[in-house]
């Protein structure tokens, strides 16, 4: 006897959510879970420092191992999103300060300010970023540098343009600041021998007088504290959203619970 199909009911059908519509909720989910966990990771980071472990992690995000192990793929994976966030935090404070088009004192003091204020606040996350913690094939710091490095570069050739100069300078002048930056910050941390404020007017102190030298020599003078626009000026962007690797992706289909 041949058997009858059920009926499809036209209202239920129409009720079902759609593949692609599953999937894009699960995709939410699964980067607000791994965004819970990174955070988790930060607060870890401040209460037991550098050489934290996957251990603290799960604890302080009220989970187990295992289920760390559903949203990454291993511990390098957890470090190098941790490395992420950290950028994520680095640049939320710097792009508007580098950006802000005042006059050239201020500019500086207040980009050195927010820098400061972050590895101030997070001095635990700059240490574990900096200290080859993440995976070798991921260099965040070195790429974080590059891009503030490059930006910097394009804002002093544009400046030394301005003023008809030689604008080969302005590339190895740029990775100089940063590296100055970074290494004096690094000393900071480890000495804590002055407070914030005076670092960084220190900071803002000898690297304005090495651009108003440079600019004495060719015969210009800025008032450093006047403002002083130009056209096109460059300017930082906020860091992009990583992209999920392949292997998230891969695991995500797996249909893993939280």
């Amino acid at each position: 006897m041949r058997r009858m199909s059920k009926p499809v009911n036209p209202d239920s059908e129409a009720r079902r959510p759609a593949p692609d519509a599953r999937k894009e909720r699960w995709r939410k989910h699964r980067q607000a879970r791994r965004a819970e966990f990174v955070d988790a990771a930060i607060r870890a980071l401040g209460k037991h420092g550098p050489d934290v472990g996957m251990d603290d992690i799960a604890a302080e995000a009220g989970v187990t191992k295992p289920v760390l192990y559903r949203h990454f793929t291993d511990k390098a994976d957890l470090y190098l999103a941790v490395g992420h966030r950290g950028t994520e935090l680095l640049f939320q404070r710097l792009v508007p300060a580098l950006n802000t088009e005042t006059a050239p004192r201020p500019r500086i003091k207040q980009s050195l300010t927010a820098f400061f204020s972050v590895i101030d606040e997070f001095p635990n996350v700059y240490r574990f970023i900096t200290g080859r913690h993440l995976p070798a094939e991921s260099d965040v710091v070195h790429e974080d540098k590059e891009m503030i490095a490059a930006a910097l570069a394009t804002l002093l050739g544009d400046y030394m343009r301005a003023f008809n100069m030689d604008s080969g300078g302005a590339e190895p002048w740029a990775h100089g600041i940063v590296g100055l930056v970074q290494n004096t910050a690094d000393w900071w941390l480890d000495r804590q021998s002055m407070s914030r404020e005076a670092v960084v007017d220190y900071l803002t102190q000898i690297i304005w007088a090495a651009i108003d030298g440079i600019l004495r020599d060719a015969g210009a003078t800025v008032d450093p504290d006047a403002p002083f626009e130009l056209p096109g000026e460059a300017h930082l962007h906020a860091v992009p959203e990583p992209a999920e690797t392949e292997r998230e992706t891969t695991r995500s289909s797996g249909g893993a619970s939280a």
